[in-house]
């Protein structure tokens, strides 16, 4: 166990080196260690963030939608080694006819991505062709790969892809015969009590959002532009500190999914690197042969996030930033702090 120390130093240190710009929350035993808000959520206007404002989190609600796959498992609805081909009726002329929900889960489907970094760089290229205001739906997005050929068999290996999570989402709509988001806040964010939470629109912000920002040098600018206009299944959710706080709780106390759930959730699936490995919709880190932290995270233009319960020491971090950059460092300088 770790030795805690309650004095926020290197907290306050590592913000004000990077100039952070979000909120950070540690808890252990849902108790509260440290609880900060730095920077602005809006600049124009000189607004500050708050412990309570909201952040888009990007791919760090892929867990959400693991989660509402699975919960549709346990009610015999669906099964992981469903083929892709048996769930959905769009068509996918060049996808392996093997490639299966668990594949998809754990992003080793093989199939092409809408946005592949090993190909892109700027994630803000995709809407040259296809405006970001247009990006509604979840198949919208579609057309961005499902013509594609497939980048290698299925099981192969790992590659993280979006457009796997694209797809998971259209079987969550196919077999609850709900509106993705319409899901994930009935199931997930109600159920938790994560009443701040949601998919908004960009254009159609609630208060206490955070806008998010790109720093250009000497400048700035929002990320409107840079980012579908409502997020989905594989990302662009909205949440604040507190509700993933709520999240971490019911998942390990089984509110959200049974026990044999969570663990088939939390089982290491697949392997990016020596001790990074993924489950459903989450990263797992082991040091010296045990689970370090369960963890996740999502980058955009315009947003950083890292959120992870370390079980040896029952501690959430969680870090949430309006800027592109920032949340690891943060996440870093919290470890160091508390968990040594």
């Amino acid at each position: 166990m770790g030795n805690f120390k309650h004095e926020s130093s290197k907290i306050e240190s590592a913000a004000k080196e990077i100039e952070f710009s979000g909120v950070i929350q540690v808890e252990k035993l849902n108790t509260p260690l440290i609880k900060r808000s730095f920077g602005y959520s809006n600049r124009s206007e000189s607004l500050e963030n708050n412990e309570e404002t909201r952040f888009g989190i990007a791919s760090g609600c892929k867990l959400f939608t693991a989660i509402a796959i699975v919960q549709l498992a346990e009610q015999g609805e669906l099964s992981f080694d469903q083929k892709l081909s048996e769930v959905l009726d769009e068509s996918f002329p060049h996808f392996d006819p093997e490639v299966t929900i668990h594949h998809l889960l754990t992003h080793t489907s093989g199939i092409p991505d809408y946005f592949d970094e090993d190909v892109m760089e700027d994630f803000e290229e995709l809407w040259k062709d296809r405006p970001m205001y247009r990006m509604n739906s979840l198949t919208d997005f579609l057309p961005l790969f499902q013509n594609e050929k497939m980048k290698f068999s299925p099981g192969e290996k790992f590659h993280y892809n979006n457009a796997g999570f694209i797809l998971l989402g259209l079987i969550v709509e196919k077999v609850s015969g709900r509106r993705f988001t319409d899901y994930i806040s009935e199931e997930i964010f109600t159920k938790c009590g994560m009443t701040s939470s949601g998919y908004f629109p960009l254009d159609q912000l609630p208060g206490n959002t955070a806008l998010g920002y790109i720093d250009e040098g000497d400048n700035w600018r929002t990320n409107i532009y840079s980012i579908p206009r409502v997020g989905g299944a594989d990302g662009g959710a909205f949440t604040t500190a507190g509700d993933l706080s709520k999240l971490w709780a019911s998942l390990f106390s089984f509110s959200l999914l049974r026990e044999e759930s969570v663990e088939k959730l939390l089982t290491l699936h697949s392997q990016e690197e020596e001790d990074d490995f993924y489950g459903y919709g989450i990263w797992i880190t082991k040091r010296e042969d045990s689970v370090f932290r369960y963890h996740i995270m999502g980058y955009d233009p315009g947003v950083s996030f890292h959120s992870a319960y370390y079980p040896a020491y029952y501690v959430t971090i969680s870090v949430l930033s309006n800027k592109s950059e920032g949340a690891f460092d943060m996440l870093d300088a919290a470890e160091d702090h508390f968990l040594k």
